[in-house]
């Protein structure tokens, strides 16, 4: 495969990922929270299952098969309960804004505990993104400290389990950078997600799983995003153009805010748009601040590291 078909491939999993959070929003409002994530986890392992193929697990590091296990589904179950969990359509928007501080924190993460080396660029890189989740969260207003904090207020579980992914994650990117070998658990990962999810369902989470076929068409394109999206990365960075695909990645806060608003018919503020373009700038000064020295760690992706 030349590096042009796979970098174009590659940029289809950015498209892709971008769809998860008004795709999820989606399903668990026919399915539940937890039952539609337990189903959008079972036909995404499917899918992975078919695509990528189920790893070789005699040949991955024990400390891999552990922590990357345990960071991925808890991020997972973060993830997707605090998009079922929101209120409302714009709620699981800003929720899902929340979470991308996930790249900001992992490039800080790798620079206090991963040995990697920054220029002075992180500081403002990490400042921006902080005031850009702010402004998302003061609603209509912007940046207005009243008004964020009685938005959060009004569903801190959601906004919780949003932040606390977005630390869980980035913790998975610089655990599993040093110990994962090369090797790939995505397939296996989700699996343990899906059987997590299941098990919370039936052990007390009983709720209404209303199917019908706006929730199946919901449920099928929400799994292909997620398990294609998988596919197709995997694709473009071995074959593609990485730094393309880094750069892009980056901007998938936007571009997941606009299509959300558009599934969810949310539409957004201003002021929205003005924290989303914030968040996107920190994280890229972030990186730049990173990829001046040389990097102790692989380079990020939207979803894996």
């Amino acid at each position: 495969m030349n590096s042009k078909k796979a970098t174009i491939i590659g940029l289809a999993a950015v498209v892709l990922w971008s769809s998860i959070v008004g795709l999820i929003r989606g399903v668990s409002e026919h399915l539940g929270a937890t039952g539609g994530a337990a189903m959008i986890y079972s036909v995404a392992s499917l899918i992975l299952l078919f695509s990528v193929g189920f790893p070789k697990l005699g040949a991955f590091p024990k400390k891999y098969l552990f922590w990357g296990s345990l960071l991925f589904v808890t991020y997972e179950l973060c993830l997707s309960l605090s998009i079922g969990y929101a209120n409302t359509g714009r709620q699981a928007i800003e929720v899902g804004m929340v979470n991308y501080l996930w790249p900001t924190f992992t490039l800080i993460s790798a620079i206090a505990f991963g040995k990697q080396k920054a220029t002075w660029l992180a500081v403002p890189g990490f400042m921006l993104s902080i005031v850009g989740i702010c402004w998302v969260l003061g609603g209509d207003q912007g940046l207005d400290a009243a008004g964020m904090l009685a938005n959060v207020q009004d569903n801190p579980l959601s906004y919780g389990l949003a932040f606390a992914g977005a630390v869980i994650w980035a913790a998975y990117c610089t655990v599993t950078a040093n110990i994962a070998q090369g090797k790939n658990g995505v397939t296996l990962f989700f699996m343990l997600v899906s059987l997590t999810l299941w098990m919370k369902f039936f052990l007390g989470d009983h709720g209404t799983m209303s199917f019908s076929t706006p929730a199946i068409v919901y449920l099928l394109l929400a799994a292909a995003a997620m398990g294609f999206g998988y596919a197709a990365w995997n694709v473009g960075i071995l074959h593609g153009n990485v730094t393309v695909l880094a750069g892009a990645s980056y901007f998938i806060p936007v571009f997941s805010s606009a299509l959300s608003a558009v599934l969810l018919h949310a539409p957004l503020p201003r002021s929205f748009w003005v924290g989303a373009s914030l968040v996107c700038v920190g994280s890229i000064l972030c990186w730049l601040a990173t990829r001046a020295k040389k990097p102790a760690t692989p380079a990020l992706s939207p979803r894996e590291s």
